[in-house]
């Protein structure tokens, strides 16, 4: 059977006809895998994948988004959460092995953070490397500055929906929430999520300044009166 005989049920990386037998059963193998992973056939996805990555042929580092999916799926020991926290693990170190790929890396990890709950670790990946070349050109990272911002800025206690921005938010957070959703609709005026949020933040930002103004106003008051009042002791 000639080489133009095979066919296979998905594109890979390569596009090229297996010239051997070797370079065949990788590219049924690859079918497998991405007709299990399609059918959550977790387990004999994870021995596909198992097989694949120490093949010479495949360069795993490119299909990082493959090992993203299948850590921690289809094992019933794993939660939701310990599956994420494995996610980002993985991810971090990616983005010192790939810097090809940093740049996609990074988004993916923000995400993973942010679904963990690590809202400070995400923000603090974004301000490393959002004043970089890429990064700085890139929508969706700044969309999820912003976005991370809003809610770091949000007051300790718990939030209803009557919580108004003037009682507790941290003005410097909604500032920076606003540089960022606006930096994300220049590079893509289109963006609805920054869009969406910057109609907001305007009044909201007012509002967080004029209670720390007020703030700021009635310490001040209270040391002029205990000034006045040392004063009044010592006549």
């Amino acid at each position: 059977m000639s080489s133009t005989d095979y066919s296979f049920l998905f594109s890979s990386l390569n596009a090229k006809q297996p010239t051997t037998a070797r370079k065949v059963h990788i590219r049924r193998l690859y079918d497998i895998l991405q007709l299990c992973i399609q059918r959550h056939d977790w387990v004999r996805a994870k021995r596909a994948w198992a097989i694949l990555a120490r093949c010479r042929e495949v360069d795993w580092k490119v299909m990082w988004r493959t090992s993203v999916l299948l850590l921690g799926e289809g094992d019933p020991d794993t939660n939701d959460v310990q599956a994420n926290e494995d996610r980002v693990r993985f991810l971090s170190l990616m983005m010192r092995q790939h810097p090809d790929e940093r740049e996609s890396i990074l988004k993916e990890l923000v995400l993973r953070l942010i679904h963990s709950g690590m809202y400070r670790r995400a923000m603090g990946e974004l301000d490393l490397y959002l004043p970089s070349y890429p990064y700085q050109d890139n929508p969706v990272l700044h969309v999820y500055a912003g976005l991370v911002a809003i809610h770091l800025a949000q007051p300790a206690e718990e939030i209803s929906e009557e919580t108004r921005y003037d009682q507790g938010w941290d003005a410097n957070r909604l500032r920076d929430a606003r540089a960022h959703l606006e930096r994300a609709r220049a590079i893509d005026p289109s963006n609805v999520v920054a869009n969406a949020f910057l109609s907001q933040l305007p009044g909201a930002i007012q509002s967080a300044q004029d209670r720390t103004a007020a703030d700021s106003d009635d310490e001040k008051m209270d040391v002029d009166a205990a000034a006045q009042a040392r004063k009044r002791a010592r006549t």
